[in-house]
């Protein structure tokens, strides 16, 4: 258990120290006037920090309090790092809190007379907690309530109605809050300005310096994921490196995803998603360094996209230890005259051998017909010289530059119709009246974002072209399994390999035969 658990553990439920149930019944019976009261803390946000001191910091204070009154604190309910405002947050001590009140007791049995708080906005924001918390404190009768306003009288004549102005005056002001919130961090956005709350990975303390090492090993994946490494590959090179996000937690697939997709990388600066752009609709480009270009940027986005299959997770698909698992397949023929075409497995090698692996198609019971074994070093090498050979012929002799994209003056036009038609509508033109301005705001719209998605795919494509390297023999020795095998299949549709008869034979490269995929 972590610092932050332990410190909110011993502020939730029965305070250490706490006579018995039994013992504490006794106390009531002596002294009628004595409150067995609870305490309830939350905080929305619990700081970079992350130690629980929010709560900490209001236990302690209604603990104070308590001694003043000579009350009995019998049971305490945190609720650390949640909002009050928020629907969909689920505050389990505030759920357990209401049931308590109903029932009129703790879990343990203590009877409960009353409810403090730092605040009534730590119990409520919204009208339905409100009307909830006020039936189930009102069960019982002759209950006291504290808050930084002093005592408070809930069963009074109109205290309801009090209550629920003061909600929505609370609502309205966190709404209010947020809403400045997102105009700062919208505005700052536009003026370039780093909003983020952490350190961004790759870059120093200060989000506008790099920091050397990390800005080096985002601009190696972003051209390895580009060149068909996996995020996961990625990840397990950043954990055996040792690099830890800003937040000091080792990287996980969808944190080195994250990082990978903002575009930060290459300098400009996106709001939910979407990429901030000045008055001529260009991305602005922020005050801090960049690591990357956009074409990069649009490239590696692509890439991660195209292989999630937009599903935002790893596929979970095998992955394989030796380079033609499934790529080499059994060309022995079988008696019926037919060939076996059986994708072959990748084995460890026995230990006498010279080599540490080997290809063999699989046995009868699962399918194949076990009578083909290739030697592992060999088979990889020769396979690998023949794609090699492939790549630097297709690189000498098409030599294809991708050409300009040739609709960049139909997403300008979009654009400036779009513009006009806001600007004629902002300017009271009375042909262009609310009804027209919403029926075809729409239209401009999606063809806008239809021609930006085209723009970013050729932009992907000009990127991935420029990042094939002249020495082809060279970027080979550098790549991982997984990108070495994703060329491969780029290559060629499969190696049939031959069976090489009985008896130990020297290895023959005529027995494995390749199928090239057509240049298209």
């Amino acid at each position: 258990m972590g610092k932050r658990e332990e410190v909110i553990s011993k502020l939730r439920g029965t305070p250490e120290g706490l006579p018995s149930v039994e013992e504490v019944r006794a106390m009531l019976a002596a002294d009628p006037s004595l409150k067995c009261v609870v305490c309830y803390a939350r905080i929305s946000f619990d700081g970079r920090a992350k130690d629980a001191h929010g709560i900490e910091d209001q236990h302690r204070e209604m603990t104070d309090n308590s001694r003043k009154f000579g009350w009995l604190i019998v049971y305490r309910y945190t609720d650390n790092d949640k909002s009050a405002s928020k629907e969909e947050v689920i505050r389990d001590d505030f759920e357990q809190m209401i049931n308590d009140l109903t029932t009129g007791q703790t879990p343990e049995g203590y009877p409960i007379h009353g409810v403090m708080a730092v605040n009534d906005d730590r119990l409520y924001r919204r009208p339905g907690d409100w009307e909830r918390y006020l039936s189930a404190f009102t069960a019982h009768e002759d209950r006291v309530y504290h808050d930084s306003n002093g005592m408070q009288d809930l069963y009074a004549e109109g205290f309801e109605i009090k209550g629920l102005v003061g909600v929505a005056m609370s609502l309205a002001e966190t709404r209010k809050k947020q809403r400045r919130a997102r105009n700062s961090h919208r505005n700052r956005a536009i003026r370039g300005q780093s909003t983020a709350a952490w350190r961004p990975f790759g870059w120093d303390d200060d989000k506008v310096t790099l920091r050397p090492a990390e800005a080096a090993a985002i601009r190696q994946a972003v051209r390895d994921v580009i060149a068909g490494a996996s995020v996961s590959e990625i990840t397990k090179q950043w954990k055996e490196i040792g690099f830890i996000t800003s937040r000091g937690n080792p990287f996980q697939y969808q944190t080195v995803k994250q990082v990978l997709l903002n575009a930060r990388l290459c300098g400009y600066r996106e709001v939910k998603g979407e990429l901030v752009r000045d008055g001529d609709d260009q991305p602005i480009v922020g005050e801090w360094a960049s690591i990357i270009t956009p074409k990069e940027w649009y490239a590696v986005t692509a890439a991660i996209h195209d292989r999630g299959h937009g599903a935002g997770i790893p596929l979970g698909g095998v992955v394989h230890k030796y380079l033609l698992t499934g790529i080499l397949r059994c060309g022995n023929t079988l008696e019926d005259g037919s060939v076996c075409n059986n994708k072959m497995i990748g084995i460890k090698a026995n230990t006498w051998l010279k080599y540490e692996h080997a290809y063999m198609c699989k046995k009868t019971v699962d399918g194949g017909c076990n009578k083909t074994y290739k030697r592992g070093d060999k088979t990889d090498k020769h396979v690998e010289d023949l794609v090699i050979a492939k790549l630097e012929a297709q690189a000498a002799s098409s030599n294809r530059d991708i050409p300009d994209w040739g609709k960049a003056e139909d997403l300008e036009r979009a654009i400036q119709s779009r513009k006009q038609l806001e600007n004629r509508w902002q300017n009271g033109d009375p042909d262009v009246d609310d009804e027209t301005f919403f029926r075809n705001l729409p239209a401009l719209e999606a063809r806008v974002k239809k021609l930006r998605a085209e723009q970013a795919e050729h932009l992907a494509m000009k990127a991935a072209a420029e990042a094939a390297e002249a020495d082809i023999v060279t970027s080979w020795k550098s790549r991982t399994l997984t990108q070495k095998r994703e060329l491969i299949k780029k290559a060629l549709h499969a190696v049939t390999a031959m069976p090489g008869g009985k008896g130990n034979k020297a290895f023959d490269l005529d027995l494995l035969k390749p199928v090239w995929r057509s240049s298209e």
